[in-house]
């Protein structure tokens, strides 16, 4: 199933490149999991080909210092059980869709139900929990992965072949994905990192200074779905036009009762990005983070409409990462790219439709650095 052909590429000096570890860990059902690791000799990046995800990136704070700054685990454990969606590549569908159900060409299909009776991120066995294929991408510091999911796979209509591709150039992680598919269906693909810059295990973001490049967002209903309308961000703790430490705006909003983010236990909203489907626009700007203490910056550019910004309030203490410490509320920060959530069932979102003959293409980058 999984094709080990690393190599290094030219000009390579033995500490940059590409390597892969091809036993990292084993699935319950024992099948053995690669870790691929890309160094540009700026930044880390380890990935697992157990649900296409980002393990770990190392990145060096304003004195040239390495932290680990993505959650995550030191073994496979914890992304089979209570972890799933960590650094995961998620779909077919990410985010929520109501009561699991949306119609398409007059056909209805139903998507288990895992969230306050919603689907999210596709279902009982989403694509975070698959094997993947892997391949080195030829003349670049990159892997690309590669997941057929059948006709009916978790309910969704037409057998989809899907590839993320991972290249790590200048600092900058650009994921690409693609994806055909033989019959109509609808498509959502994401990256579910949380991100903590100063260090995963380090404590919580609330120092962090978020902007977002977004003038409006998605309220929802008290399941966590969107209503359909577009708030204007002015004047609520949702406003991240310009850089604000994220614990401020958690405070200010508790304090007045705001109940967005009571339905969200913090921010778990849709940033509106853009009014058109992802691929139809040139990436652009998203959101940027810094850690003040460290100097670490992250932006995050995308052509995708939406981006979900997650506080990470449900996060529970309940698991231990890779420095050993617990992941409690808010101990990181997930920005993930995407259309808008439940959009199937939204005439007015950007459509997520992939009928057979076309090709979804999306663009994200992470861009790391310090200042």
């Amino acid at each position: 199933m999984t094709h080990h052909d690393a190599g290094h590429g030219a000009g390579h000096d033995g500490r940059s490149g590409v390597r892969v570890e091809p036993e990292w860990g084993r699935t319950r059902d024992g099948e053995p999991v690669a870790r691929w690791v890309l160094d540009d000799g700026t930044v880390r990046v380890g990935l697992l080909e157990h649900g296409a995800r980002i393990q770990s990136v190392l990145a060096p704070d304003r004195d040239g210092a390495a932290a680990d700054v993505v959650l995550g685990f030191a073994e496979l454990e914890p992304y089979e059980t209570k972890g799933r969606s960590f650094g995961a590549t998620i779909g077919r569908f990410a985010n929520r869709i109501a009561g699991g159900t949306f119609t398409l060409d007059g056909r209805t299909s139903s998507i288990p139900v895992t969230d306050r009776g919603n689907a999210i991120h596709g279902g009982a066995n989403p694509y975070s929990q698959r094997l993947w294929t892997a391949h080195e991408v030829p003349g670049a510091c990159g892997v690309r992965f590669s997941l057929l999911s059948p006709d009916g796979d978790e309910g969704f209509p037409g057998a989809l072949s899907v590839h993320v591709q991972y290249v790590l150039i200048d600092g900058a992680l650009v994921v690409e994905t693609s994806a055909t598919t033989d019959a109509p269906t609808v498509l959502n693909l994401t990256n579910h990192a949380y991100w903590n810059l100063a260090g995963e295990g380090s404590g919580t973001v609330e120092a962090h200074l978020l902007q977002v490049d977004a003038a409006a967002f998605l309220p929802v209903d008290p399941t966590g779905v969107p209503t359909g309308e577009r708030w204007p961000v002015a004047g609520t703790p949702f406003d991240f036009t310009e850089p604000v430490p994220v614990g401020y705006r958690l405070r200010d909003g508790e304090q007045a009762g705001d109940e967005q983010l009571q339905r969200g236990s913090g921010f778990d909203h849709c940033f509106v990005l853009a009014d058109v489907p992802g691929g139809e626009r040139e990436p652009s700007r998203a959101a940027r983070v810094q850690d003040p203490v460290s100097g670490r910056t992250l932006e995050v550019w995308t052509d995708q409409p939406g981006l979900q910004v997650f506080s990470g309030g449900t996060l529970a203490g309940t698991l231990t990462g890779k420095a050993g410490a617990a992941y409690g509320p808010r101990t990181g920060l997930a920005l993930e790219a995407q259309a808008f959530p439940d959009a199937p069932n939204h005439p007015g979102f950007p459509t997520t439709v992939l009928r057979e003959g076309d090709e979804f293409r999306s663009v994200t980058e992470f861009r790391f650095g310090a200042s």
